[in-house]
């Protein structure tokens, strides 16, 4: 019997023991819930900071970086959208791999820490082919998108149902001890909604009502949509959202889409957004209310493949977001807004315990109070007029730059200051080398050009139909590629033979693009733009007695995402299409002909873009020439440096690395020639009021991500639409050229020094500090500095008429040969070059 009692004993302590093991390792849900100032977090209120990742916009192996410099820079949410084209391609069939690796995204979010919003949409728009609706949807029975549509809804509602099931799988939501405290339902349809009718109203309801049911355990949202019904919040998107209200007083004041800046299309001019609007506009919406704010997008990324919508998209969707297309910190953006966070997390406590209580101050000066009757108080003086103001406030004087807010988290001791920036400037730089086959110097990557010819017309798998179709439907969005093919017999006497040379081909196309031959030679092109897709060209052609072959290759750009029914955007040569004789008079209309179609090109059909097949290599490589696959074999750039190909020199096509797709590339697309002129951040901004590269390529430089290349042996595969030399192709890689600051006397100190009991250090003043932004870097030489009154920015500054004569060296003998170094900008440091006059440091270094 004493032995079974030890038995038992033993039994009974496994059992134990093994229960604290599975207490000790098994994660703990939370409670996540609102009211009307906030989300609460198992109870607490929270102040968020959030940023748009889009995990297919970037490398699983990016992944973490991306996320890790998200944390630094002061988030605690990152937030993506779900692709639902991505993922179900073909119906019933998923994809959730590499890139589309959406668990591991998540989990790694988790892992660093820090939250997860997931907009599952599954309408995400977002410059993302089809607004991210898969093209079969398009041909189910009866369909009607984003509307009271009995067979729409039920494919949205398993879509949404399948995401949501793998995420409990995983137990990614916070209600099961994983990140994700956020999902989104639908998607900007409060835009657009007044164009379905009554039906607009029932959908959203119900749609509001199949996300609760799937039961999450964490609240839903809906952006841009007012009468988002009771539990749903309604949320702002804009570049502006403080005075943004919620469409119940029991929802807190969310952003969930402040742009940080905008977009680029193919054909447009560069925009960017400065950082002392963006930090003015965050710092707005945080006086006035609001306590969950996310920056779209914090990571733009790439549009690898043919995922742009639009159309005319570009490959990049760098977005002048805090992290660059590579996943670089964008200086000064990155670190002013890091500082931005840090001085409204130090007003956290304040923020989340009352109410706002907002006063005026004059014209456009505005003080906003967080006070409690336990003592704590946070203030938010604002200007938003474009002058600067001086302002009195709790007895003491502060000078407020236009456009700009103070953030005092004592109400007295201003900690940041948003047209303050205490971050440095970084400027980047792209190092070349060639990629030339024929060159022996050291620095060549690439090996001798192969090549294929594409055949002009049709080459493969072709049909018959009388007229011309509409591409969309026709394709499938199968390939960019539509052929439309005709053959027609002039006889001796047609009038088009009387003078040949004035024979003109009328062609009308929904767009994008297209591309007319003539018996076999290109006779001319035509292309739409990102505000008319249209193209309709007038091209002069030579017909020959007997048959003659009209070929003409239309091709799409990216496809629609945006705007009611934007799903019935067409595309494609729908006509007229027409045979001119302009001296004659005579028209002979071809459009509804019976036209051959094929979909595709015969390089396609034959996976050329893997480097396969039989390429050809002798004679003389042909340039300047439409319709032609290229190959050549490369190394990679030596070192760890982000790599881009700079395809300038070629035309228009798509480009293929180790097989994976690196977008479309079309450098001959050029922005116009104004519009570029100087930008003031004071004032409202929008996305054409600062703009750069104008008159020049849209895009010239293409990401390749450094976990798709070998150090040897790598495989680059073109195809050519318009004709261009490849041999002037380059690989790239991107290193910063200058790390510049500068700071004057009335800067505040630096955010890390604040403390509202610090006397000293605020007598000390403002200091200002430099950082290489590799590894393995110190500081190599200090390219200018000047303490007094210097003039000019980042890569430009020079001397004014007073400068201490002893900043090069004090500036030298602190900073070269370390990593970072920081130096106060005051007289106390570099003396008094003149005396009454307001003086600032300003500092121009590089790294090695």
């Amino acid at each position: 019997m004493r032995g079974r009692d030890q038995i038992l004993q033993l039994l009974l302590l496994y059992v134990f023991l093994s229960v604290l093991l599975t207490l000790a390792t098994t994660s703990y849900g939370v409670n996540v819930t609102y009211d009307h100032r906030a989300l609460l977090i198992d109870g607490k209120r929270r102040v968020l900071v959030s940023g748009s990742i889009h995990y297919p916009r970037s490398t699983a192996e990016m992944w973490a970086d991306l996320i890790q410099k998200s944390k630094d820079g002061g988030l605690d949410v990152i937030e993506t959208y779900v692709f639902w084209n991505a993922h179900e391609p073909v119906q019933n069939q998923y994809n959730f791999e590499g890139r589309y690796d959406l668990v591991k995204f998540i989990k790694l979010v988790g892992e660093a820490g820090l939250y997860a919003h997931l907009r599952i949409g599954p309408y995400v728009c977002a410059e993302w082919n089809y607004g991210g609706f898969p093209l079969w949807l398009h041909f189910v029975p009866g369909i009607k998108f984003r509307t009271d549509n009995e067979p729409f809804k039920a494919e949205m509602q398993r879509f949404t149902a399948k995401i949501v099931d793998m995420m409990k799988q995983e137990k990614l939501y916070a209600s099961q001890g994983g990140p994700i405290i956020l999902s989104q339902i639908e998607n900007e349809y409060g835009n657009i909604d007044s164009s379905y009718g009554p039906a607009a109203k029932s959908y959203i309801n119900w749609a509001a009502s199949m996300a609760v049911s799937l039961d999450t355990g964490v609240p839903w949202v809906m952006c841009q949509q007012a009468d988002a019904p009771d539990p749903i919040i309604n949320t702002c998107n804009g570049f502006y959202c403080d005075q943004f209200t919620p469409n119940s007083k029991n929802k807190p004041k969310m952003w969930t889409e402040n742009w940080s800046g905008w977009f680029l299309s193919f054909g447009g001019a560069v925009p960017y957004r400065p950082v002392e609007d963006l930090a003015f506009a965050v710092a707005r919406f945080y006086q006035l209310g609001g306590t969950f704010q996310n920056y779209y997008m914090y990571h733009g990324g790439t549009n690898f493949g043919r995922s742009t919508g639009g159309p005319f998209i570009s490959t990049s969707y760098d977005y002048d977001a805090p992290l660059d297309e590579y996943g670089l910190t964008r200086q000064p953006k990155w670190g002013h807004l890091k500082d931005l966070h840090k001085s409204i997390k130090l007003c956290e406590e304040a923020l989340v315990a009352t109410d706002p209580v907002t006063s005026s101050l004059g014209q456009n000066l505005e003080a906003t109070v967080y006070k409690t009757g336990t003592g704590l108080c946070s203030a938010f003086l604002a200007n938003f007029g474009t002058s600067d103001k001086t302002v009195n406030f709790n007895g003491n004087s502060y000078n407020l730059p236009g456009w700009s807010v103070s953030i005092l988290p004592d109400c007295k001791n201003v900690a940041l200051n948003t047209a303050k920036i205490n971050s440095m400037t970084v400027i980047p730089s792209f190092v070349h080398q060639s990629l030339k086959g024929d060159a022996d110097s050291a620095d060549t990557l690439g090996s001798s050009w192969s090549w294929i010819y594409e055949p002009v017309g049709i080459s493969k798998k072709a049909f018959v139909k009388p007229g011309l179709l509409e591409q969309i439907n026709t394709t499938a969005d199968k390939s960019d590629y539509l052929w439309y093919s005709l053959s027609t017999v002039i006889k001796d006497n047609e009038p088009f033979l009387e003078d040949g040379s004035q024979t003109v081909l009328h062609v009308e196309s929904l767009g994008h693009a297209l591309h007319a031959f003539v018996n076999g030679k290109l006779a001319g092109s035509g292309t739409g733009n990102a505000g008319n897709a249209k193209v309709a060209v007038e091209i002069p052609v030579t017909l020959l007695p007997g048959k003659n072959t009209i070929d003409l290759l239309s091709l799409t750009a990216g496809l629609q995402n945006y705007g009611a029914f934007f799903e019935l955007k067409g595309a494609g040569i729908t006509g007229p299409v027409k045979l001119e004789g302009l001296k004659n008079g005579t028209t002979v209309d071809l459009s509804s002909l019976q036209w051959t179609y094929q979909i595709g090109l015969k390089g396609e059909e034959l996976g050329l873009s893997s480097g396969n097949s039989q390429w050809v290599t002798q004679p003389a490589l042909p340039t300047k020439q439409p319709l032609i696959w290229y190959k050549t074999s490369f190394n990679a750039p030596a070192g760890n440096d982000p790599i881009a190909i700079d395809f300038s020199g070629m035309g228009k096509g798509e480009a293929w690395v180790n097989g994976q797709s690196i977008g479309r590339y079309w450098p001959t697309k050029v922005s116009p020639s104004s519009g570029c002129s100087s930008c003031n951040y004071r004032g409202s901004y929008s996305s054409s009021k600062c703009l750069k590269n104008c008159a020049k390529p849209s895009q010239t430089l293409y990401h390749v991500p450094r976990s798709w290349v070998e150090s040897s042996g790598n495989t680059l595969v073109l195809f050519e639409e318009i004709g261009g030399d490849p041999t002037q192709i380059a690989f790239a890689t991107k290193q910063s050229a200058s790390l510049c600051s500068h700071v004057s006397e009335s800067h505040p100190l630096p955010v890390d020094m604040w403390s509202s009991n610090s006397e000293a250090a605020r007598k000390a003043g403002p200091v200002l500090s430099l950082e290489c932004p590799f590894p393995n870097q110190v500081i190599s030489s200090i390219k200018f500095a000047s303490f007094g009154t210097p003039r000019g920015t980042c890569g430009s500054f020079s001397h004014g008429q007073c400068k201490s004569t002893r900043a090069l060296s004090i500036v030298q003998k602190a900073c070269i040969g370390s990593k970072s170094c920081s130096i106060g900008a005051s007289a106390s440091t570099f003396g008094d070059p003149c005396k009454g006059l307001a003086k600032s440091l300003a500092v121009e270094a590089s790294c090695a």
